[in-house]
């Protein structure tokens, strides 16, 4: 195959792909053995029929088709890579007259990435943001640490907000029973806002072995078109109730959930860490402020394909969020009332700022020509194997080539923000 540029202009690119007859013959020959099978010719065994015998029958071009689609296939990258072309969406390709036993060629054009100089990416003024860490925010913090180690106790007393409640309860609505209105030993905690709005509510002052019937409307948006707006009754039975009790802080607590003996040493690292926290925050919006800067001083020609692309990896991104979730992005769609169309008309603007953003800075580090070393990459993946608990060798092959390129893709425009924020002028 011989690729040759014909032009290169405001950002599209035309090229030709020539095979020699050759080429073209082998291609034919690779998909007879792969497709002989599926051919029954009178007087041969399936699989079995030559090529000439098939070619006859169905006509000589019956391989051309997939031959070609092959060759493009396999070509077309390799002339990308030769040609040194970035392309960003998918080729427009004309075929020249296609004859058994001649070569053919391709003449395709395709939309390139745009190649572009940033200006005004060194010396950003911005003003430097620093972020206090209070008493308050520590004792807040050793609350909170308090909390999480507490435990839900049994008691003897009517219930209360904030208690668990385990509770039998069974739907009925315009005197007859509905599905998916009925359980067994459900806990629910009574504030959480988790049932229909009123139900939890009537339940403070209820006690354990008593009956109640709690009388609730159905939201009118409710998901359930058969009972939206309804009212209902569920008899519930209440059969125990727990309330959280949080552990005393002093020193014996401190020893149980930390190295620490005293309080006061536990509030130092707390401290500390909040401090560090609080920096990290602070250096991630000077560093936001210093791209904004960026962004708003260069004018880009940006793509539509490549906004495009961007929504439908919000949009993948999203419905991944979902499912950790247990549910899907249709569900939510259909819940909300909204089409994937409109979505996407939403997210458009943010989209349009991503990419013109992704785009700047993966710019700038190939003007100041920043690589992924090898001792990059092994740092990157030595730090997802400890967060996985897995082997850096076991990461590295569950990576695979192209994603280790696109983490050293990653480093690279994280050593571009980094250049931009250290050479800002902070005032």
């Amino acid at each position: 195959m011989k690729a040759t540029l014909i032009s290169k202009e405001k950002n599209v690119a035309k090229f030709t792909m020539e095979f020699t007859a050759e080429e073209f013959e082998n291609a034919v020959v690779s998909v007879y053995k792969v497709q002989k099978d599926k051919f029954t010719i009178d007087g041969f065994r399936k699989g079995k029929a030559p090529r000439s015998i098939i070619e006859k029958q169905y006509g000589e071009s019956v391989f051309f088709e997939d031959a070609i689609n092959n060759l493009f296939s396999l070509h077309y990258p390799l002339a990308l890579d030769e040609l040194d072309l970035d392309v960003i969406d998918y080729p427009r390709s004309e075929f020249s007259p296609v004859t058994k036993g001649e070569g053919f060629t391709v003449t395709i054009t395709v939309d390139c990435y745009p190649e572009f100089e940033v200006k005004d990416y060194k010396g950003v003024e911005i003003e430097t943001i620093t972020k206090e860490v209070t008493d308050e925010d520590v004792e807040n913090e050793l609350q909170n640490r308090a909390k999480r180690n507490s435990r839900m106790v049994a008691v003897e007393r009517p219930a209360q907000e904030g208690d668990t409640v385990l509770i039998d309860y069974e739907g009925w609505s315009e005197g007859v029973q509905f599905p998916g209105g009925t359980a067994e030993r459900q806990p629910l905690k009574l504030g959480s806002g988790t049932f229909i709005p009123g139900f939890e509510e009537q339940l403070v002052g209820v006690s354990v072995g008593e009956s109640k019937d709690v009388v609730v409307t159905f939201p009118e948006q409710y998901h359930s078109e058969d009972l939206a707006g309804k009212d209902a009754t569920f008899k519930c039975t209440v059969h125990e109730i727990k309330e959280e009790q949080i552990p005393e802080i002093d020193d014996e607590f401190v020893k149980d959930i930390s190295e620490f003996d005293t309080i006061d040493e536990l509030k130092a690292d707390i401290r500390a860490g909040l401090e560090k926290a609080a920096a990290d925050r602070a250096e991630t919006e000077m560093k936001n402020s210093v791209l904004e800067k960026v962004y708003n001083a260069n004018e880009i020609e940006i793509h539509e394909v490549m906004i495009e692309d961007e929504i439908t990896n919000m949009m993948n991104e999203f419905d991944q969020q979902l499912r950790a979730q247990g549910m899907d992005i249709n569900t939510y769609f259909q819940y909300i009332g909204k089409t994937p169309a409109e979505f996407r008309d939403e997210v458009r603007e943010d989209a349009y700022k991503k990419t013109k953003t992704r785009m700047i800075v993966t710019a700038v580090a190939e003007q100041e020509k920043f690589e992924a070393s090898e001792e990059d990459i092994d740092a990157e993946i030595a730090n997802m194997a400890q967060a996985y608990g897995l082997e850096a060798d076991k990461i590295k092959e569950m990576l695979g080539a192209q994603n280790i390129a696109m983490l050293a893709g990653d480093i690279k425009v994280r050593k571009a923000v980094d250049f931009m924020y250290d050479s800002a002028v902070k005032k």
